[in-house]
């Protein structure tokens, strides 16, 4: 652990604050339940420091102190050993020297500080906790289905159909107003079988499909019945062929759970009336009546975010709990689906994310990664300390905190928040998440990479009427991508693996929902494939990308490298964000680009 109180090392004090595994040193800040941690801790004798002590607490209980116990005296220097054995759990530490106490900057640097400010954490879970081979290694592409790909296949068309691929989609004229998201572009999933072998050529082994079960709205997070696909993208057959045809090519398929709430116009809640069942909006005697929350029936009901089409499902209810962690789950998993990427995780309770885990698991080793905007590890929502990694609710989580960690990399050359970042996660998961976080730069829910990497602020304050047609000039696109070359080395190398929104690697454009959703531009011409079929061949070819360790070899203020490492192969990358060719570690390396080294 770096310690960094400038006063006391510019005496050329000795002070050192380390964890051993099994004798080993680590980083690490998640360890198997039944493990048992050493803290060292190294400090010169002319500090002055007696009785060094560890602050300790389970969430939510009481701090206590264990003193460190002392184990020699050599050459001015002195060495105290804590061994730990603790319950599963979140757990959170302090060192305390005399007055002062350590304020952890990333979960593995600190300070001292004269009061209690930011303890380290430490993670204890299920020994038994272990996530899906495949995630590790892999490389994912994400689909929003309506705007990839128009396949021959069967369908029965709903809604409005939009003539014109490349149009813009409808969107609000300013927040709050409404939107049916009833304009379909007719991307389905035929379209998707027709372009597997063009997804092979970018290594692609994982696919994540937007929602695709029936829905009134193009994006499906209203859903209408969790047991059809909708047949505007081809029905249960076209998953079914889907799923044929990506696995023959060693390709899993991951589909979205839209588990928290229903759509208004669906057979559970049936608002409209276009269903055949009497919805939960229709009668009091309904069958679905208790699998939503009414206030003041029929009208007023818990929504989310108070909105009124997305009535939120009530779990508590044990007929509604069952359908999901057991019908719905298991129909789709049993078909042959290799998991689900799980909508607002944070909204889902811990009970609820437990039964999805049993009864996926219970159907192989199948993934389970939940939308969680922060770190995963610390989470609260709704007064619940999230429980996401202790072994029994999640394998992974999207990446958020790397994509913001990213951006502020490139555009405000913050080579500091990286680093904390990045140190961060590394130290706060379990091993075998870090391998499996899905790392992203573009989704359905933010403006694209190269969109942000290019805009220099000329978006700022602008209505949705001009972000609808506000594009890079032929300048701005060309520094965009040699940001986004960065970003991707970055992605692509990082611990977990990466997740490319369908479009980026044609460096497609768009600001904030619906216009990061346009239509794919299959005839546009673009370096980026090139650079993506490197990297994937990269993450091919290169087993310490799958599990290997990580550390960090190089930060200054404008440029950095790290190391992939295990035992058979390793990786070094390094990012150089100056304008000037710099040398970093004797490579040099072209102003503002990023090189891997093998």
């Amino acid at each position: 652990m770096l310690f960094k109180e400038k006063k006391l090392l510019e005496k050329g004090a000795v002070l050192k604050f380390e964890k051993f595994l099994n004798g080993e040193p680590t980083t690490m800040g998640a360890f198997k339940e039944g493990e048992a941690l050493t803290l060292r801790l190294t400090l010169s004798r002319k500090l002055g420091i007696v009785s060094p002590q560890l602050s300790l607490c389970r969430d939510g209980k009481e701090k206590f102190y264990i003193n460190f116990e002392f184990k020699e005296f050599k050459l001015g220097i002195d060495t105290y050993e804590l061994n730990l054995k603790l319950e599963k759990g979140l757990w959170f530490y302090e060192l305390v020297l005399n007055s002062l106490i350590s304020k952890s900057i990333n979960n593995l640097d600190f300070e001292l500080k004269e009061q209690s400010e930011n303890p380290f954490t430490l993670l204890i879970y299920a020994k038994e906790f272990s996530t899906p081979d495949f995630l590790k290694g892999s490389v994912m592409y994400h689909i929003f289905v309506d705007r990839f790909f128009k396949g021959k296949g069967e369908v029965t068309l709903h809604g409005r159909l939009i003539e014109d691929w490349d149009s813009i989609p409808d969107y609000q004229k300013k927040v709050g107003d409404s939107l049916p998201n009833d304009n379909f572009y007719g991307g389905n999933l035929w379209g998707i079988i027709e372009k597997l072998d063009f997804l092979k050529t970018l290594s692609v082994n994982v696919i994540y499909l937007s929602p695709i079960f029936s829905s009134p709205s193009n994006h499906r997070y209203d859903t209408s019945d969790y047991e059809e696909v909708d047949s505007i993208l081809g029905g249960n057959k076209a998953l079914y062929a889907l799923i044929e045809e990506a696995h023959k090519r060693k390709i899993k398929i991951i589909l979205d759970g839209v588990f928290n709430h229903t759509g208004s116009d669906s057979r559970y809640f049936n608002k409209a009336g276009n269903f055949d069942t009497i919805g939960a909006y229709q009668s009091k005697n309904s069958p679905y009546h208790n699998w939503y929350n009414f206030y003041n029936f029929p009208d007023e009901y818990e929504a989310w975010w108070g909105i009124k089409i997305l009535p939120r499902l009530n779990h508590s209810y044990k007929p509604c709990f069952n359908y999901f962690t057991e019908t719905v789950l298991k129909k789709w998993l049993d078909i042959g689906i290799d998991g689900w990427r799980l909508d607002v995780a944070d909204e889902l309770s811990n009970g609820f994310l437990k039964a999805v885990r049993k009864s996926t698991k219970e159907c192989g080793d199948k993934a389970i990664i939940g939308e969680v905007w922060e770190n995963a590890v610390t989470k609260s929502a709704y007064g619940e300390r999230k429980e996401y990694f202790w072994g029994e609710e999640l394998d992974s989580v999207m990446n958020y905190p790397l994509r913001t960690a990213i951006l502020d990399l490139l555009i405000k050359r913050n080579t500091n928040l990286f680093y904390n970042t990045v140190t961060e996660l590394y130290t706060s998961y379990p091993k075998a998440v870090v391998h499996s976080l899905m790392n992203i730069l573009s989704t359905h829910d933010t403006e694209r990479i190269i969109t942000l990497l290019g805009d220099n602020g000329k978006s700022e304050n602008k209505d949705n009427d001009t972000l609808a047609t506000l594009t890079l000039s032929e300048y701005e696109k060309k520094n965009a991508i040699k940001l986004m070359k960065i970003a991707t080395v970055i992605q692509y190398t990082l611990f977990g693996f990466p997740s490319l929104y369908y479009g980026d690697e044609r460096g497609l454009e768009g600001y904030h929902d619906p216009f990061c959703r346009r239509g794919y531009p299959w005839t546009e011409e673009s370096e980026l494939i090139e650079h993506y079929e490197f990297l994937g061949k990269v993450r091919m070819n290169h087993p310490s990308l799958k599990d290997g360790d990580f550390e960090f070899i190089y930060v200054d203020e404008n440029s950095l490298a790290y190391r992939r490492k295990n035992k058979e192969d390793r990786i070094d990358v390094y990012v150089n964000l100056s304008k000037e060719k710099k040398k970093i570690l004797k490579k040099e390396i072209e102003g503002e680009s990023a090189k891997i080294f093998e």
